[in-house]
């Protein structure tokens, strides 16, 4: 009696674990496919001035009826330079992932603290200082849209002017640097400056 090909497989234990494992493995796929949700045609707005480092900025926010924000844009008085286009563009790509349902909370998380110039202190007393301008929109809108998601921390620039960053106020060190990560006042702590603020260190050995 002969064997055909199907039973030869069938008998060889070898061939029908790789037979087996290859149906196991997940077929990758595509992310789903979203649709795009524009603003209609006239939307409400908010337009916020800010000073960030002696560069006065323009954040726009467009928002959908139910109040929520749909787009963005961002105007630095500096026209034509580098990083006024670099901001133009990001915004319109915020923008676009706004409208596609990206949540705000995750876009705050992802690009809040990113350090960049201009930096520095600003003229907005609820956020004193920012590591850059997409540190300061971010945050801005997480306290316009979001405010049940900001942290209780204690505001360690509270009374403070970028005038004495250290009056009234002995334990920050006047030439402590801005932390890289969240743009506060570091302390000096031995050879070290520590940030109080989300406990990285820098200048160590």
């Amino acid at each position: 009696m002969s064997i055909g090909p199907t039973a030869i497989t069938a008998l060889n234990p070898e061939n029908a674990l790789q037979a087996t494992s290859h149906s196991l493995v997940p077929v990758a796929t595509a992310p789903p496919k979203t649709s795009r949700h524009e603003l209609p045609s006239e939307r409400n707005s908010i337009t916020h001035k800010f000073t960030l480092a002696g560069n006065e900025v323009f954040l726009t926010v467009g928002m959908y009826p139910n109040g929520a924000p749909g787009e963005i844009s961002i105007v630095m008085a500096k026209e034509g330079s580098t990083a006024a286009g670099l901001l133009t563009s990001f915004a319109h790509a915020v923008s676009i992932s706004l409208q596609h349902g990206a949540p705000l909370k995750l876009l705050c998380e992802q690009f809040r603290y990113m350090r960049y110039e201009p930096s520095g202190w600003t003229d907005n007393p609820d956020i004193q200082n920012a590591a850059s301008v997409t540190d300061y929109v971010f945050h801005w809108l997480q306290r316009r849209f979001l405010p049940e998601t900001i942290s209780k921390e204690p505001d360690h620039h509270a009374g403070l002017s970028p005038a004495n960053p250290a009056a009234d106020s002995p334990t920050l060190v006047s030439d402590g640097p801005l932390c890289k990560f969240c743009g506060s006042i570091t302390q000096r702590a031995g050879s070290c400056y520590y940030c109080r603020n989300c406990g990285s260190t820098t200048g160590c050995g």
